[in-house]
């Protein structure tokens, strides 16, 4: 008979009774021997993994990039080669600081991760909804998330630790004055811009280098909430973010984003006057106007979140021919942390994962065994080469693989001593400041109103470095938040 609708253990034997254990009598203790009820519990007991250490609230939608504008003058990839060509993608939302319990409307970046599913492997663009960060180094990160998560001893959030991170590192300004303005609270993730934030590199088929900035704007317009509207929302609907992109998808109301870059050329970097691999500053569009090249668009929610939205393992370091890293401190960094997050994660084989594995190309490589090993992605037939396959290289079987040198990325000059760099030619204060003044009278109070709501929990000393630093960005800045505190 066939037994597609019984429930069933994991190794597929039918269960009879899921309902009620097996006990020695109506009233006696229960029996070792329950193998269902072992394998539920022991289940259930490892049901989480751990949950990211940033990005740990999310939000994950398929979509599809339609190229607009081809871009073979500056790069090989193939999905931005060829006017049409319609490239599957997924994405992720987040919030940064807050725990998988924490809701949508916090006054944090939030996060906008792409993947394309390309024919020559997965191409991730980890940004967030700004383009700038607090830092320009990665050696910094790890000392920056303690000060947004929780106290070690109270658990409670810490405005001083923050705060005082912040006046050691005036870098953060252009970032705090986002964070801090009306930009600080999007409405939901459909009515914010995203951002690739890092200096990527593009390569074409002459060898030539550009350095590139992605930029991805919403087609839905721009909308943020002010303080009080966030904190009525959090309070009627933690997971309002979510709801509002299932609701969207559900009801065929398609998110759309215009897909635009900034390209400069390789040589251009070594003189420009501001240092196009800082994180902290933005390129002026001016000097490099945006170029639209595709369509951005949602159209499917996952099937299971845990799978797929939870499993999900983007990495800046998934980059594809055609597309390349920079010296970009912050981003060299991530080349590492983020794939080795994965790995502690949901282990060695995650990019077995059917939300993970290429969807459009075929992986072949000498990687064996660990945990979870397997053909567990649904889009082809081996993980690698075939079960009898080489796990070395080179090797003389007919199987053997080999290097597709076509594909080599085209050298990059390095002219410098290695040294611990703390001082280069850094402006902290400009992009703040001209930030600043291009804000409306009512945005001013309201980023002054949150800036020293906040600011005025941490001590007097970190309150005047902070107010320095202010000052140097703009001077009026500096005098009104030294008002509201009252100094």
């Amino acid at each position: 008979m066939n037994n597609s609708h019984y429930l069933t253990s994991q190794n597929g034997a039918p269960i009879a009774d899921d309902q009620n254990s097996l006990s020695a009598g109506e009233r006696g203790p229960l029996l070792l021997q329950d193998w269902h009820l072992i394998e539920k519990l022991a289940h259930f007991n490892r049901e989480r993994i751990p949950e990211r250490v940033v990005h740990a609230k999310g939000t994950g939608v398929y979509g599809t990039f339609t190229l607009t504008k081809d871009l073979s003058e500056f790069t090989i990839a193939d999905h931005f080669n060829g006017v049409g060509k319609q490239t599957e993608t997924f994405v992720r939302f987040s919030t940064v600081g807050g725990e998988m319990g924490s809701a949508d409307a916090e006054r944090d970046p939030r996060g906008f991760g792409l993947r394309f599913y390309t024919t020559r492997g997965n191409h991730d663009i980890v940004g967030n909804n700004t383009p700038t960060f607090f830092l320009r180094d990665g050696i910094k990160f790890p000392d920056f998330i303690h000060t947004q998560k929780r106290h070690p001893q109270t658990n409670l959030k810490d405005p001083q630790a923050m705060w005082d991170f912040w006046a050691q590192n005036p870098e953060a300004m252009h970032q705090v004055t986002i964070l801090m303005s009306d930009r600080g609270i999007p409405a939901n993730y459909r009515q914010m811009h995203g951002y690739g934030s890092h200096t990527f590199s593009l390569w074409n088929a002459k060898g030539e280098r550009f350095w590139v900035k992605f930029h991805f704007k919403s087609q839905q317009g721009v909308v943020n909430l002010t303080n009080a509207q966030a904190d009525k929302l959090k309070g009627i609907d933690p997971d309002s973010s979510q709801r509002d992109m299932v609701i969207a998808i559900t009801d065929k109301n398609f998110p759309k984003w215009t897909v635009k870059v900034q390209i400069m050329p390789e040589a251009e970097a070594n003189t420009y006057h501001i240092n196009p691999f800082d994180l902290t500053k933005v390129w002026p569009h001016a000097d490099y106007p945006l170029i639209e090249i595709g369509e951005l668009e949602l159209n499917r929610m996952p099937n299971n979140y845990f799978a797929e939205v939870e499993q999900v393992a983007l990495a800046p370091s998934n980059l594809v021919p055609g597309v390349g890293a920079s010296p970009d401190k912050m981003l060299q960094a991530r080349l590492f942390s983020y794939a080795d997050a994965q790995r502690y994660r949901i282990g060695t084989n995650y990019n077995q994962l059917p939300v993970n594995c290429p969807h459009a190309a075929k992986a072949n490589h000498h990687q064996r065994a660990g945990a979870m090993a397997g053909t567990q992605c649904p889009f082809q037939g081996s993980q690698t080469g075939g079960d009898t396959s080489a796990n070395y290289g080179p090797n003389t079987t007919s199987a053997a693989l080999q290097d597709a040198a076509q594909f080599a990325e085209p050298p990059l000059r390095l002219d410098g001593e290695a040294a611990r760099y703390s001082r280069y030619n850094q402006d902290d204060f400009s992009q703040a400041g001209n930030l600043y003044r291009m804000f409306a009278e009512d945005e001013k109070q309201r980023l002054v109103e949150t800036i020293s709501g906040s600011l005025s929990q941490a001590s007097l000393d970190v309150q005047q470095k902070m107010l320095a630093h202010f000052s140097q960005a703009d001077v009026d800045y500096g005098q009104r938040i030294a008002k509201a505190l009252g100094l």
